[in-house]
């Protein structure tokens, strides 16, 4: 006589809402708290004791004031001053809140009618400086904000400036040389010239604000 055992599968219990939910909640609060939280705390915490100027906007501070910030650029007409890029942003150039470039390509005769005014503006300012007008002084920047100009467009605005300012030249080559920022290494870039610093160092020389 045999006996039959029949083994019968219950269908699994259907987890509780709140034991799904409760890991979940856990997780979202835990990593919210991690990188909303911790995360740019500490981050913060380093770059403000190991790099004070950067983290604060690396702003520029004139009789107590923030005349300006050494990563944005800012215009100049006033031919006694050292003139940088042009910039595209809108609604006024160097608008911090809408960077953005041309977007003008080469054969786009927009382009070319605004290198055309600048070089006719610079040519204006100075008509005796019969040299080539550096390309970054009649082109705007890719974000419309940048402060710094190279070398060779410091050297061609030179003469001009020391004429109006009265200094001699040499002196105004020397302040273009302390205000030439240089690459970490040679790869990463050129030199460039922060024209907002540059025209500060400018009235001080001359004594004028």
């Amino acid at each position: 006589m045999s006996t039959q055992v029949q083994f019968t599968q219950s269908a699994p219990a259907a987890p509780r809402q709140g034991g799904l939910l409760r890991p979940l909640v856990v997780v979202f609060v835990g990593l919210s708290v991690v990188t909303g939280l911790l995360y740019p705390g500490v981050i913060t915490a380093i770059s403000r004791a190991v790099f004070p100027d950067q983290a604060a906007g690396s702003l520029i501070i004139k009789d107590g004031k923030a005349i300006g910030a050494a990563l944005i650029g800012q215009p100049f007409s006033d031919p006694k001053y050292f003139w940088g890029r042009l910039s595209a942003t809108s609604p006024m150039p160097y608008n911090a809140t809408a960077s953005s470039g041309s977007n003008l390509g080469p054969s786009n005769p927009a382009l070319t009618d605004a290198a055309r005014a600048r070089i006719e503006a610079l040519r204006a300012a100075d008509p005796d400086n019969k040299a080539p007008v550096p390309v970054d002084l009649v082109t705007a920047s890719g974000s419309g904000l940048d402060p710094h100009i190279s070398v060779a467009a410091a050297d061609y605005q030179a003469p001009r400036v020391a004429r109006l300012r009265g200094l001699p030249q040499a002196k105004v080559q020397e302040l273009i040389a302390a205000n030439t920022e240089k690459p970490l290494l040679p790869l990463l870039g050129d030199p460039g010239v922060n024209v907002l610093k540059l025209n500060l160092a400018l009235d001080a020389a001359s004594g004028s604000r």
